[in-house]
């Protein structure tokens, strides 16, 4: 509990940097490798919102261009009230480095929720999925 408590700590501080002139919707993000390194990651918004990018995964790619593949935990916090969950393409990327481990989430009163990976991800499309044959 300690650890995610660091978690959550490492996203608001990644949600301070977040570039988002549009939204005004700051989200940071702190992904815990197998390894014990943390990444962190804020959401980069782009006049063309196609090319925006989600804190998620500006994390998890932070993580992968250093050569870590394999996610623990991931906490995510936005500047609303509620808690922030992630969207369907950094759920993608997700799934595609994380199968176990735990997310965790804080909203505006400092309420923490923690929901496991097969919970949040009840059926995930992944590498596995390209290697059956029919």
């Amino acid at each position: 509990m300690k650890q995610y408590k660091e978690l959550l700590v490492k996203a608001h501080e990644a949600q301070e940097q977040a570039y988002v002139p549009y939204s005004k919707f700051k989200v940071g993000a702190a992904v815990l490798m197998k390894s014990g390194k943390i990444y962190t990651g804020c959401n980069i918004e782009n006049a063309s919102f196609g090319a925006t990018n989600c804190a998620e995964r500006t994390a998890i790619f932070k993580a992968v261009s250093e050569g870590e593949h394999e996610i623990a935990a991931i906490a995510i916090v936005g500047s609303h009230n509620e808690f922030t969950y992630p969207c369907g393409i950094c759920r993608q990327v997700i799934a595609e480095f994380m199968s176990e481990g735990d997310f965790i989430f804080e909203n505006a009163e400092g309420e923490m929720k923690v929901i496991p990976f097969a919970e949040m991800f009840p059926y995930t499309f992944t590498k596995v999925d390209l290697l059956k044959e029919e």
